[in-house]
């Protein structure tokens, strides 16, 4: 009955649209907003359905691509205090992102390719500009000099790949042009001591031919958790970047763009508070152990486009090699005050990829995008773990080899104006391989040592199919039904190595999108339905050989999920405008048998973890002009989550996560190229959990029992000043 609810509003609202429009028709635009000297009010933000994108791989406005797609602004990133990509998930319906760590990072979209371990594939992509990411925790990483997030929603196999089930994160950064360009962003906000530097400089080396970008940018912050047993900080975070582009035109149609990364990050490791319940918000952590951690993310990549005028195609080649390195040199195992247990490790990931392309127009109502695909990935990583009473110390070692061989296409037919078809295809092809080995030492006694290895195949075809109709250059409607897959993989080094299959998803969609002639109004809405194969989640954490834990990976089951969403620009006059967005989500776990059948457990709840139903933002920007171009700009806003289910491996009683919602505030003065705000995060000091571990999982491990959770942050009130010259 809800299904049905949902697909005959989504009807009654694609019924509404032209009856709008009409009436938006006759509504001409204010003649003074853009008269020389005044303020032409805030600028557009999320829901502004004319932005121009690259979802498909061409370059097209919100408007005219049949996805669920958001762009963030990197203006609107900076105006809303906003520092990385899991921040950012607060204004994007359907993207739920939160984080226990400076290297971990939780992620889906709808209720669909939920990563909750560093070890399983992503279930949603990350690209950065248009570069595969195969792990989440780039997530937590700065944003600097950004010119955009595109979020889109629904599988994205067909141009993006496997591990798109759910939806595809595409962070573009600025790129250099004939303008020489100077920007700066620098903030400050208590009482954490949260500190914010960043500033870019780019422009030509020589004009219409070489033009180069540089950006750099320090953060850092004490945070809100504290260790009471070392009396330090629990869960500080502090980061520098680099980073860098060359556009090179040799001939007038030829691109080549080269961009450099270099990222430095120090923070904590799950710096979980032990609590007494979902309501019980307690800050102080109670580690023997500082527990800090280490990344460095670097990078390189080019990509050369050319038009081949013979065939009426545009050629691109991309390629790059992207690097993570971590530390974690000492970390508190077992959470609690007892020191029991200690670990240590290192990882390595190494990427390689290169991806060509051919865009072709046949005619004028056909065109096509053809493309290959092939990544390599390389990853080791080792792992201490002392369990100190019984001075036993079990040594991990395990490296995963990757190929994956792609081909994908997409015809798109317009017999009309109004008319679109676009049909795609690709084609996926992996084989991946494991090895390692166990080690276990009890005193001056060394047990043999373990050494497994394993290897998985896996050949997925994804398609995907839409139809849109576009009733005037404001008012579009579509539908597509698309699949999306994601790779399998292995848990840690056990005698055999246990392995579990790639999840899959059937998305299927009807979505529309609107802006008035004036742009006094952006509307974008979709309803979804999604059917959900092998579901991968954080299934069991168990005692491993020899002591300490183990994280067990698994296909849980099958989930159904269905929902909608509402994003929205409205501009009631021209210094005013509000912008938002609303998801409602009922994702729903349908069979869990495959859980039930390895783990020999029951789950206390068909919900998937740390998945609300509801979620939602709203903000408000008003502009007052001053004397010339000055103006005052009072913002407001709020973004809110439902209830969730934290992990828990309870089997009667599900441990709930309250709602809660954010009040966010600011006023910023312009003159000229400079900006000043001041701002206040969190205004009415909520108190909220960004992760939560009920007690069963530690009883399993047979440490000392209690739910672990991690308080999200308080009020922050700061100052920032910006410029671009």
């Amino acid at each position: 009955m809800r299904l049905r609810s949902l697909f005959a509003a989504s009807t009654a609202l694609a019924l509404a649209l032209p009856a709008l429009a009409q009436a938006q028709v006759a509504e001409a635009p204010d003649a003074t907003d853009t008269a020389p000297g005044k303020a032409t009010g805030p600028a557009p933000q999320t829901g502004d359905q004319e932005i121009v994108v690259t979802a498909r791989k061409r370059a097209e406005t919100l408007l005219d691509v049949p996805i669920a797609a958001t762009a963030i602004s990197g203006n609107t990133l900076t105006e809303r205090g906003i520092n990385s990509v899991r921040e950012a998930a607060t204004l994007t319906p359907g993207l739920n992102i939160t984080s226990d760590g400076s290297g971990r990072a939780f992620v889906s979209i709808r209720g669909v390719g939920v990563t909750l371990v560093q070890s399983v594939q992503p279930g949603v992509g990350l690209f950065i500009n248009g570069i595969y990411q195969p792990n989440t925790s780039y997530l937590n990483n700065p944003l600097l000099d950004i010119d955009r997030i595109e979020v889109l929603r629904g599988p994205q196999g067909t141009l993006y790949g496997k591990n798109t089930l759910g939806g595809a994160i595409n962070v573009i950064t600025r790129q250099p042009s004939n303008t020489t360009e100077a920007r700066g962003n620098f903030s400050f906000a208590g009482p954490d001591d949260s500190f914010l530097a960043s500033a870019s400089v780019s422009g030509p080396i020589i004009k219409d031919v070489l033009q180069v970008r540089l950006a750099a940018g320090h953060r850092q912050q004490d945070g809100f958790l504290r260790n009471s047993i070392l009396g330090i900080d629990a869960s500080p975070f502090k980061t520098d970047s680099l980073n860098g582009t060359i556009r090179f035109v040799p001939t007038g149609d030829v691109v080549l763009t080269v961009n450099g990364y270099y990222d430095w990050v120090k923070g904590a490791n799950t710096p979980y508070s032990r609590v007494t319940g979902p309501t019980d918000y307690s800050r102080i952590v109670q580690f023997n152990v500082p527990t800090r951690v280490e990344y460095r993310y670097r990078g390189v990549n080019a990509r050369l486009e050319a038009p081949i005028d013979g065939i009426n195609s545009k050629f691109t080649l991309v390629g790059s090699y992207d690097a993570r390195d971590g530390l974690s040199p000492d970390a508190d195992a077992d959470f609690g005050p007892a020191d029991i247990a200690r670990a240590n490790g290192t990882d390595r990931l190494r990427t390689k990829t290169v991806e060509t392309r051919l865009d072709t127009e046949i005619g004028g109502t056909i065109s096509t995008l053809l493309g290959l695909f092939y990544s390599r990935e390389e990853t080791t990583a080792f792992d201490r773990t002392r369990i100190l009473p019984a001075n036993l110390t079990r040594l991990t070692n395990n490296a995963t080899k990757a190929d994956t061989y792609a081909a994908f296409g997409t015809i798109f037919w317009k017999p009309t104006t109004a008319w679109e078809v676009a049909l795609g295809l690709r084609y996926d092809h992996e084989k991946r391989s494991a090895d390692g080995n166990v080690s276990i030492s009890v005193g001056a006694a060394t047990l043999p040592t373990t050494f497994t290895t394993a290897q998985l195949k896996s050949d997925q075809v994804e398609p995907r199919l839409s139809v849109t109709r576009h009733w005037s250059s404001q008012l579009m409607t579509y539908a597509s039904v698309a699949r999306g897959y994601r790779g399998g993989g292995f848990n840690a080094p056990t005698a055999p190595i246990r392995q579990y299959k790639g999840d899959s998803a059937w998305t299927y969609e009807i979505g529309t999108k609107y802006v008035s002639p004036d742009r006094k109004l952006s509307l974008s809405g979709d309803v979804f339905y999604n059917d959900y194969s092998d579901y991968i989640g954080l299934n069991s954490i168990a005692p491993a050989a020899g002591g300490g834990l183990v994280t067990v990976d698994l296909n849980s089951g099958d989930v159904k999920s269905y929902g909608a969403e509402l994003e929205a620009t409205i501009r009631p006059v021209r210094n005013w405008s509000i912008n938002g967005s609303v998801t409602y989500i009922h994702a729903r776990l349908t069979n869990s048998a495959p859980y039930t059948l390895v783990t020999g457990r029951t789950l206390s709840s068909d919900r998937l973890t740390f998945q609300p139903d509801f979620a939602g933002n709203l903000y408000t920007d008003y502009t007052i002009p001053l004397s010339g171009t000055d103006s005052v700009t009072l913002t407001g806003g709020v973004v809110a989550k439902g209830s969730r289910l934290a992990g828990t491996l309870n089997q009667t009683t599900p441990t709930i996560l309250r709602p809660y919602a954010l009040v966010n505030a600011a006023i910023t003065y312009r003159t000229g190229p400079l900006e000043v705000a001041v701002f206040a995060n969190n205004l009415l000091q909520k108190q909220y959990f960004d992760a939560y571990i009920e007690k069963t999982t530690l009883q399993l491990a047979g440490l000392p029992a209690s739910d672990l959770g991690i308080i999200g942050d308080r009020r922050r009130i700061g100052a920032r000043l910006g410029f671009r010259f």
